[in-house]
């Protein structure tokens, strides 16, 4: 997923090092005889040990990010590298006019849409059914591929996510790329939409040039989803 942002806000190379969890993955997904050719030039598969010991002397620039500290944000409207904390986005919203009615949640995609990705925002899904309560706003599951959607139904995140009112969409791109028949998109009406896809340009999921569409995680998505409010911040 941040190797995919990378290339939206302008990154020519984003890599991760070879390291053993990838090797436990390829193994754990079927992909043993790539594990075994990638664990034998794993030394290739990373820079090599003086950038690490030095990166200053390699790179104009070092950015530090400690995830534990960092708090959620959402990105947008229009661009993907407008980030705004979820706590500030009532006063930023509220001095740029943006819609704070969320009218729909969307995860899924080729990006964020992980077996991992699904399961946290599953958990949220199952202590809202868990109370009888559906979601606010409308929202929507485009699994990644075939083995995640299979993965999901068979470990019951979709009955999970029915019982809260979502819809599944197809195995496919979806609406991060327009491919999205939404009612109502045609009157050009301005609203709110929090997605989990990458990229949020102007018109590119309804073809409504005042949709405001806002980039999350999917767990974060499914939060707004539920509230219905883009300024809902689930961590107070």
């Amino acid at each position: 997923t941040i190797c995919n942002m990378g290339a939206e806000i302008g990154a020519t190379t984003s890599t991760f090092g070879y390291d053993d969890s990838m090797s436990r993955y390829l193994k754990a997904t079927g992909r043993e005889e790539v594990a075994q050719i990638a664990d034998g030039v794993k030394a290739y598969l990373n820079a090599d040990p003086e950038v690490y010991e030095a990166p200053e002397k390699y790179f104009d620039q070092i950015i530090e990010i400690n995830l534990s500290e960092l708090e959620p944000h959402l990105n947008g409207p229009f661009t993907p590298d407008l980030a705004t904390p979820i706590s500030k986005m009532k006063e930023v919203a509220a001095a740029n006019g943006w819609p704070t009615k969320v009218e729909v949640g969307l995860i899924g995609s080729c990006t964020n849409s992980s077996y991992e990705d699904i399961s946290r925002a599953v958990s949220l899904a199952k202590q809202v059914a868990a109370k009888g309560l559906k979601t606010k706003a409308e929202y929507t599951i485009t699994p990644g591929s075939e083995q995640v959607r299979y993965t999901i139904e068979r470990d019951g995140f979709l009955d999970t996510f029915a019982q809260i009112g979502a819809t599944v969409f197809a195995n496919a791109c979806g609406p991060c790329i327009g491919m999205w028949d939404r009612m109502g998109a045609e009157k050009q009406e301005k609203n709110t939409i929090v997605h989990s896809f990458n990229r949020n340009f102007a018109k590119r999921a309804d073809g409504n040039p005042n949709t405001y569409a806002f980039v999350a995680s999917p767990e974060l998505v499914t939060a707004l989803a539920i509230a219905g409010d883009l300024t809902f911040n689930p961590i107070t």
